[in-house]
């Protein structure tokens, strides 16, 4: 049975996100997929995987906000940012009060300048940041434009902070903790890290691998639907569906804005991404062939 949909998988500690992803194409004999945002083998927690055709949207999930629960060691740095790496600086923890936390959070809260991790996954000559990095290596790097929507104090002890941090893409959260280890004049480097959601996407909606089981994947596959909520939906004749999937840009009866859309059938069936131009028609960008009907319909999760 051929699957077209997404899977949000909760993942485990010491496993990369490429094993999670090549255990769910085993579990459920899928060749096509692909996750979206890879996550360290230190931290956990959600990492959607788009199965079949919902892979054509990944750039959606890629692009999304994501918000984490950290735990930041103070008075520590590490080569890495987190606890993979050397410690290369030893330094006394000043006595934390809540106006002193309150003041540091409050300089990186906002649309705020980051310099990316050399322990990331950007890519300089063809090849990531962190191959360099274990090679002692350092690579210039510019800072990057971030938003920081939300940035609080979930638990305080001596010589740790736990934070929530709800953020824009291009995030770096081991860069964000080293940046406020800097500000408070002691280091800090991270020793736990959660992601919490992505998107619209939530908590409670994740799977463990060991619950991803072929026999129950209408009620654990999201349809592509679920990837598409953030666009306005426009409905399209059946006639139309046919010029669509030739390429052909058709008259848009139902829009109202100039954008991005999702377009469904007039039956509700999904049928990818249109743009709507200036001039009131619809481009396909992102067009379906014909969706397994048992998947693609299900939407209320798991």
């Amino acid at each position: 049975m051929r699957i077209d949909g997404l899977v949000l998988i909760d993942k485990p500690l010491g496993m990369t996100s490429n094993a999670a992803l090549q255990k769910i194409k085993k579990v459920l004999h899928v060749k096509k997929a692909g996750h979206t945002g890879s996550l360290d083998p230190l931290a956990s927690g959600m990492l959607p995987i788009c199965l079949g055709q919902a892979t054509k949207f990944s750039e959606y999930l890629l692009s999304a906000d994501k918000s984490y629960q950290v735990t930041a060691k103070l008075g520590v740095r590490t080569s890495s940012g987190d606890l993979e790496g050397e410690v290369v600086s030893n330094k006394p923890v000043p006595e934390l009060t809540s106006e002193m936390i309150e003041n540091c959070l409050n300089q990186f809260r906002g649309a705020i300048s980051q310099v990316p991790s050399m322990y990331s996954a950007l890519k300089h000559n063809g090849l990531p940041l962190y191959l360099y990095a274990r090679q002692g290596i350092e690579i210039p790097r510019e800072a990057r434009a971030i938003t920081i929507y939300e940035l609080r104090v979930l638990s305080v002890t001596a010589n740790q902070i736990e934070l929530f941090v709800h953020c824009s893409k291009g995030t770096y959260i081991r860069s964000l903790v080293e940046d406020i280890g800097e500000f408070l004049g002691c280091g800090a480097h991270v020793t736990h890290l959660r992601r919490l959601s992505v998107g619209a996407f939530k908590l409670e909606q994740m799977l463990e691998l060991a619950q991803v089981a072929a026999e129950k994947l209408p009620y654990q596959v999201l349809p592509i639907q679920a990837m598409l909520s953030h666009l306005p939906v426009v409905t399209v004749s059946p006639a139309l569906v046919f010029y669509l999937r030739q390429g052909q840009s058709v008259e848009a009866f139902d829009a109202r804005h100039p954008g991005l859309v999702c377009l469904q059938q007039t039956d509700g069936v999904i049928i990818g991404v249109g743009e709507v131009s200036e001039d009131g028609r619809i481009m396909p960008r992102k067009i379906l062939s014909q969706l397994n009907a048992e998947i693609g319909s299900h939407i209320d999760g798991i």
